[in-house]
């Protein structure tokens, strides 16, 4: 479930007569395909609300007998993921299978996959990597000096530059690995954007640090989400050309890009081809199989 320093998606130079079609709704589409698969935030909510449209269309794909599935880049385990999209409004029975890089790491963790058994955490609230430690047999210290990895799972939304450049060179000072549980680098939020973990770990990774990444867009999580699910043919709705579109293509899946929500603001100044054209070159990626505004 995870990529080390010195293994990451291979990205292919844009195919220029690569098409992708927009669409309207997902009912469109969806008699395409055996599951589909939807990234959390910017895509079923903003992190503090879900979004209306979302709701009613999963409530339709449900009923309609194609199976959902839920890919999140989050630091919790997939339990506490279902709890928060259920507690929005979702009826997660619609969902057959939900799977979070928190998960992925949790279960490595869990099998002894990895060394280390103490391990300093940076969370969102403080007690969420208490609470997602439950079942493993490591140790969660707030004494850096008493450490011998990190976990990154989350940023507190007020988190200040200045305290992240702090964590970077405590690491440093002590060459500490680190295990990021959220390869995202910012994600949407009901007032606009905050930074993501993924911005602190590639930040060290940078500057020579030891990390290894679980989540999209890295392949073992795909081919878990596959393993669970059984179905041949996948859609991936996402709205990070980064994460979900470049996972998604590494795996052989269709894509589904979301406009409105890691790039609404460059969508919302020109919702052409050209924008679409001019991100995907940015990143790297192949053009998403459709694009939508957002998930309805």
């Amino acid at each position: 479930m995870r990529s080390s320093q010195g293994s990451s998606i291979q990205k292919t130079w844009l195919n220029i007569n690569a098409v992708t079609q927009s669409i309207d709704t997902l009912q469109m589409i969806a008699s395409r395909y055996d599951a589909i698969i939807f990234d959390q935030w910017g895509v079923l909510h903003n992190g503090t609300v879900a979004y209306p449209e979302a709701i009613d269309a999963i409530n339709q794909l449900g009923r309609g007998g194609v199976k959902l599935g839920v890919l999140s880049n989050s630091g919790k385990r997939a339990e506490p993921n279902a709890a928060r999209i259920a507690a929005m409004g979702f009826d997660v029975d619609h969902f057959d299978h939900f799977m979070t890089s928190g998960e992925a790491l949790w279960q490595d963790m869990k099998q002894g996959v990895i060394p280390q058994r103490r391990f300093y955490p940076i969370e969102r609230a403080k007690g969420d990597a208490a609470l997602w430690a439950d079942g493993l047999d490591i140790e969660i210290t707030h004494d850096l000096s008493r450490a011998d990895a990190v976990l990154l799972m989350g940023l507190p939304d007020n988190a200040e530059q200045t305290d992240l450049t702090a964590f970077i060179e405590s690491w440093r000072e002590r060459e500490l690995p680190v295990y990021c549980s959220n390869p995202d680098r910012q994600s949407p939020r009901a007032g606009g954007y905050v930074v993501s973990p993924g911005a602190l770990a590639f930040a060290y990774q940078d500057i020579g640090g030891d990390v290894t990444f679980y989540g999209k867009p890295h392949l073992p999580v795909f081919r878990s989400v596959a393993s669970a699910m059984r179905a041949e043919r996948y859609l991936m709705v996402g709205d990070s050309l980064e994460h979900d579109i470049a996972g998604a293509q590494t795996a052989g899946w269709d894509s589904l890009l979301i406009e409105g929500g890691l790039y609404a603001d460059a969508f919302g100044a020109d919702p052409s081809d050209a924008t679409l054209m001019r991100l995907v070159a940015a990143q790297k990626v192949q053009p998403p199989t459709f694009r939508m505004k957002e998930v309805r």
